[in-house]
């Protein structure tokens, strides 16, 4: 309540420019939609939002134009959309094999797409399409306990960029 109070304190006089830190941080996800909605219907009506987050989903909602910052460097700027198309694959694959280490099945899976990433819990694979590579997965003869196709969003920008993985 005190975050969103905040954030109406500083819109009751018809800003331009509105300067936002981590405007979400802390809220249960009905009011961050709020907030979020908030906030877009002022982008609509041409005020300037500049703000800051952790949070990518919120990034890829609200903003045009984004910088991605690695150590107090610019380590890429554009449209979310411009970003994850030069840094990332179209979809993503994640395998969870019934197994304690998900290490022997990604040596298995070299080649399938543009990157391989090893999480404790399960396998990322970064492909352009995600149904042809969970095909080939099959067509290995490998049969994970789980699989999700998803689209690639910022969080993949942003570990791909950083240098960083999920573990990190």
């Amino acid at each position: 309540m005190k975050r969103r109070l905040t954030i109406a304190r500083a819109l009751v006089n018809d800003p331009e420019i509105v300067l936002l830190d981590e405007p979400t941080t802390g809220l249960d996800p009905q009011a961050r939609h709020l907030v979020w909605e908030r906030l877009f219907r002022l982008k609509q009506q041409g005020v300037t939002l500049v703000l800051t987050t952790h949070y990518m989903d919120e990034a890829e909602q609200l903003c045009d134009r984004l910088v991605v910052m690695d150590g107090g460097r610019i380590a890429a700027e554009g449209s979310p959309r411009a970003l994850i198309e030069r840094h990332s694959t179209r979809e993503v694959v994640e395998l969870r094999f019934a197994a304690e280490s998900q290490e022997p099945f990604a040596g298995k899976l070299d080649g399938l797409g543009e990157r391989v990433e090893v999480l404790p819990d399960r396998v990322l694979l970064y492909v352009p399409d995600g149904d042809a590579a969970v095909a080939e997965v099959s067509a290995l003869g490998l049969n994970p306990a789980n699989v999700l196709v998803r689209r690639s969003g910022l969080e993949d920008v942003f570990l791909h960029l950083t240098g960083r993985t999920l573990v990190d």
